[in-house]
């Protein structure tokens, strides 16, 4: 049974360069902006895949104006994770770091093994097809836990 929406959501990753804004972007285009959404990454030291943009546009989400960011960072800018109802880890370096910047605050981390579809696949198709597996992960884990997405949310 969906749960109600949480008022704010943290999606982590390795790099916030796949998994973590493909979270991101989707959760804003089903469910609208009455959920604060970001995401970030344990490091910051690639930039938006180009993969990722191009499977999320199939669905009508836009990526390609992402830029990454870390935990770090993040704190640096004054994004306070303690202002965070939701972190969801895609990964278990994410979820150990979070874990770990998480302990003094009362908030939830929740962890969604997604596959991690860099590096996978030969040829163009392949790797496409490896990204939207990874997408298509991410849906099901939105829908799972917060129900189909809202007409109009976006």
């Amino acid at each position: 049974m969906p749960q109600p929406l949480p008022s704010s959501v943290l999606f982590c990753c390795d790099h916030n360069a796949a998994r973590s804004p493909m979270a991101e972007g989707i959760m804003k285009k089903f469910y609208g902006t009455g959920t604060y959404v970001q995401s970030a990454g344990v490091k910051n030291d690639l930039e938006i895949d180009g993969f990722s943009i191009a499977v999320c546009q199939e669905l009508g989400v836009e990526l390609s104006r992402h830029r990454s960011r870390s935990f770090d960072e993040m704190e640096d800018w004054g994004d306070d994770l303690g202002s965070f109802d939701l972190v969801v880890a895609l990964s278990p370096a994410s979820q150990r770091r979070a874990l770990d910047l998480t302990r003094y605050y009362s908030l939830e981390v929740e962890y969604w093994p997604i596959l991690d579809p860099t590096g996978l696949g030969e040829t163009r198709d392949a790797k496409l097809a490896s990204y939207r597996d990874a997408r298509d992960q991410i849906v099901a884990r939105l829908v799972e836990r917060w129900g189909p997405a809202r007409e109009g949310a976006q």
